[in-house]
């Protein structure tokens, strides 16, 4: 390989190391092409898995400044699954590959710049990812949006409930009449022009 196509190379994984959203290394001794194409199917939509050349790959991780994620790792022959999608998902196609495939070895990886222990990656793939925890994060608040269309719409249903039985009220007693207080004016009337003391003499 020519050094421009070295570059080339080095170039090319630094910028996917710096902007993919993880990257998982693995070796990959004993596959056939067969099953690397499986695994590769696998794993697309989140990620791209891409045979490397250890020290392209060693000079890529220090040009992007995260060279310890891959420290000791560099041996044999590898491959690194770049993830632009859910890292969740992508770790999940990792492990269930190398539980049917054990020749297929997770020696660690990369997660928002933070080196991944074997350990680290198995604990990611029994994550929910992350269309189920939006599932739930939208179902969550769906319940909390009617709880609140409830609590808001009570008040306004019982307002409407006291008027209509005031109108049924009203309705059971007939008009009231208007001639009630003239009554009551003419009897207060009548009692102020009688003298104390009762029947005159």
């Amino acid at each position: 390989m020519a050094n421009a196509e070295k570059d080339a190379v080095i170039a090319d994984m630094a910028d996917k190391f710096r902007t993919s959203t993880a990257a998982v290394i693995t070796e990959y001794r004993g596959l056939t092409v067969a099953q690397l194409g499986e695994l590769r199917s696998k794993l697309r939509g989140n990620a791209t898995y891409s045979v490397v050349k250890n020290t392209l790959t060693e000079r890529a991780a220090k040009e992007a400044g995260v060279e310890s994620a891959f420290e000791g790792q560099l041996v044999g022959p590898n491959a690194i699954a770049f993830v632009e999608g859910d890292p969740v998902e992508a770790a999940k196609g990792l492990r269930d590959f190398a539980k049917d495939n054990p020749l297929l070895v997770i020696k660690g990886g990369l997660l928002d710049g933070n080196p991944l222990t074997p350990e680290d990656i198995e604990k990611l793939a029994k994550l929910e990812s992350r269309e189920v925890l939006l599932g739930k994060l939208a179902g969550a608040m769906k319940a909390q949006l009617t709880q609140a269309a409830y609590l808001f719409n009570a008040p306004l249903s019982q307002t409407a409930r006291v008027v209509d039985a005031l109108r049924a009220k009203v309705e059971e007693q007939g008009p009231v009449s208007t001639d009630a207080p003239e009554d009551a004016a003419e009897a207060a009337s009548t009692t102020e022009s009688t003298p104390e003391g009762g029947d005159e003499a």
